[in-house]
């Protein structure tokens, strides 16, 4: 009998091998599926990407920055490329500064990417966590990933204003003596709290040394571990999608990571990084040579903070003067109130509203669909009021500028923001929620009654129509998927008796927010109103069939207002 001959295996390369290698020690094959992992094509979900692009170019940029900042106050004579300030004495960190725009080949350049993104960045988390919030992508089970991206915001506002004092030019100690002031504010503990900040009085010889450490390590290892446990929620809850057919609460539909998403987001970056070298290459920003070094005694005329503490400042302009003394202590309210408690209150108000939302809707399932804004009128406005009060507080704080370029008197400017702060807000709340509640009526008219096309035709009486074309399946899931809140207000029986103040606000909240809604359509309603048969069961129907018939044909009255 012929022996049988084992065929031998064909010689693997070395890449297989370390491949085999990899896996056996780090389980790469079975993270095929997390390569798969779906992702929504969306253009709005890149606004994250955005602010973890612009967060890694800020810290490939800043470790470059960081080889030649001398974080020192200790005074020195400066001899450098700009002649304008030779020979005038400034601190360590004011001249490394110079030196890096004047000396350093290519460092202006990288100073100025290095702004533009923390810009960038601090812009992108914001427009982020306004489409998060308007969409109602906060609910549950998401609420954890909202307070860390709250969080994420304030540490990037620190962050920023961080960078934007080290150099210590008269523009950014003027910034410093601000905050120096808001510390002091504080009641009973600001003396004390500002020492230990400055290591002294005002403004030390240690202060740039602390903030440099909190700049390039406290602070980024805050936010790089913030955005760790961020996106790996994102990974493990799902992503959120908008109403379309075929989006349910328990699938994701979209594109593959790899390729599909992983080369649309090295394009993204490509672009963000370009547009940043764009802008550092060809608008200036924070020119520090023009300011000089700070003095105390000394403050820049027409100074204006980067624009995310622009509405720190207005609100600073705005307020009254109002001190009162207590115990011997001097409570300085006018710096507190609006530099201190304003801001602490109006971030404990983002740090809450899913909790308040959920307590008062009494919706506490999963949500993996998001709204259209107009679909909830009330979030909605609420969050237009919200920024039109950080506006008008933004344009508060370059009131001095506005007066010398339109001509106006700062009194009657002042004295107008301060009526707008409060009134335009309230007036933009009312406008917002109606403006939802007509487009959501558009939108039941045209689910019911069919959208108009545009056209109109000339009937052979000699009258004229204007036809209707009925909404595709995908747009009436669209109109017609989301939730539509608490139907009937809360009973006693569902909170304890002891609470009966809690049920009273919650019963009026609900009730309030039931009758600034437009019901959405029945599928009764719609089936009856493309049949044609408005009024059949009023006309041809029992008591009760006709009774039924008239509260359609009102609603459909309502509806067609």
């Amino acid at each position: 009998m012929a022996k049988r001959v084992k065929a031998e295996s064909p010689p693997r390369s070395t890449a297989a091998r370390l491949a085999d290698a990899a896996d056996q020690r780090l389980g790469i094959a079975k993270a095929k599926s997390l390569i798969r992992k779906a992702f929504p094509d969306h253009w709005s979900f890149l606004l994250g990407e955005m602010a973890l692009y612009s967060f890694v170019i800020l810290v490939i940029t800043g470790i470059w920055l960081t080889m030649f900042f001398r974080p020192s106050e200790s005074e020195t004579v400066y001899h450098g490329s700009y002649a304008a300030l030779d020979g005038l004495r400034m601190s360590e960190a004011y001249e490394s500064t110079l030196n890096i725009s004047f000396d350093i080949r290519g460092g202006l350049l990288i100073r100025q990417i290095h702004h533009w993104a923390a810009l960038l960045f601090v812009a992108s988390i914001c427009i982020h966590m306004l489409r998060i919030f308007f969409t109602g992508a906060f609910r549950k089970p998401r609420e954890i990933n909202w307070l860390i991206g709250v969080t994420l915001f304030i540490l990037a506002i620190a962050e920023g204003f961080a960078g934007y004092s080290l150099p210590d030019d008269l523009l950014s100690g003027t910034g410093l003596r601000t905050f120096e002031g808001i510390v002091l504010s504080i009641p009973i503990v600001g003396t004390y709290l500002s020492f230990f900040i400055f290591g002294g009085q005002f403004p030390g010889t240690i202060f740039i040394t602390r903030l440099f450490t909190a700049h390039i390590l406290l602070i980024p290892g805050l936010l790089i571990g913030l955005i760790s446990v961020h996106l790996l929620l994102i990974f493990y809850q799902k992503h959120t999608q908008y109403p379309a057919p075929g989006h349910r609460n328990m699938n994701v539909v979209g594109r593959p990571m790899i390729p599909t998403y992983a080369a649309k987001s090295a394009g993204l970056f490509a672009m963000t990084f370009g547009l940043l070298s764009f802008f550092a290459a060809f608008v200036q920003i924070n020119p520090i040579w023009l300011y000089g070094p700070y003095d105390p005694s000394q403050a820049t005329y027409g100074s204006q903070p980067d624009w995310y503490l622009g509405f720190l400042e207005g609100s600073l302009r705005l307020m009254p003067n109002w001190t009162t003394n207590f115990l011997g202590h001097t409570i300085v309210w006018n710096v507190f109130l609006p530099a201190a408690f304003m801001p602490l209150v109006l971030f404990l108000l983002l740090y809450l509203y899913p909790f308040l939302e959920q307590w008062v809707t009494g919706n506490r399932k999963e949500q993996h669909l998001l709204d259209r804004p107009r679909d909830q009128p009330t979030r909605t406005a609420i969050g237009a009021a919200g920024i039109t009060f950080y506006v008008v507080l933004t344009f508060a704080g370059a009131d001095d500028i506005h007066t010398m370029i339109f001509r106006l008197s700062i009194i009657h400017l002042v004295w107008a923001l301060r009526i707008a702060v409060w009134g335009l807000p309230i007036l933009v709340f009312f406008i917002t929620r109606r403006v939802c509640l007509e487009l959501q009526r558009s939108d039941w008219r045209d689910v019911l009654f069919g959208q108009d096309v545009g056209v109109v035709e000339q009937l052979p009486d000699g009258s004229y129509r204007a036809p209707l074309a009925q909404l595709d399946a995908g747009e009436r899931y669209k109109v017609t998927s989301h939730d539509d809140g608490p139907v009937n207000p809360p009973t006693p029986s569902d909170l304890k008796p002891r609470h009966w103040v809690l049920w009273t606000v919650r019963r009026s909240l609900v009730v309030w927010d039931r009758n600034h809604r437009v019901r959405k359509p029945t599928p009764m309603e719609y089936n009856v109103a493309h049949r044609g048969l408005w009024g059949y069961q009023r006309r041809h129907g029992s008591k009760a069939g006709r009774a039924a018939g008239s509260a359609d044909d009102e609603r459909r009255e309502e509806l067609q207002k």
